[in-house]
């Protein structure tokens, strides 16, 4: 079955970066788009933000405004793997940071009916 294990999440200080990675398995990985997401602490019922998608075939990413030149991600379709590269983290990057599979056909932020969730993994960033 589809699987998304999420890894790399941890506590570090404001201003350190972080790379998250994920590995996918159970499909066929290039023929979906990836992305991440986050949900912030205290706010379980609140809908994941949308931070990141790549392409299936990797050329074309999209990013929310809210992390802007300070994230990349990117996917290498010979290992079925995602990453997301985080820098000059703030406190308000804390979150449960999730992987998902995104249909090909599927280009936004928002998740779709049919979008895979990973288990997430935990960034914690102090001031």
């Amino acid at each position: 079955q589809v699987k998304l294990v999420e890894s790399g999440g941890r506590s570090v200080p404001a201003g350190d970066s972080l790379i998250l990675s994920c590995a996918a398995s159970g499909y066929t990985f290039n023929r979906y788009n990836m992305a991440w997401y986050r949900q912030a602490p205290g706010h379980p019922g609140k809908v994941r933000e949308g931070i990141a998608i790549v392409s299936a075939g990797g050329a074309a990413t999209a990013y929310a405004d809210s992390i802007q030149d300070r994230f990349i991600i990117t996917r290498d379709n010979e290992k079925n793997m995602v990453y997301l590269q985080m820098f000059s983290l703030r406190p308000e990057d804390t979150a449960m940071y999730y992987c998902a599979r995104v249909r090909a056909d599927w280009w936004s932020l928002n998740p779709s009916t049919d979008t895979v969730w990973g288990q997430g993994t935990q960034v914690t960033v102090s001031s």
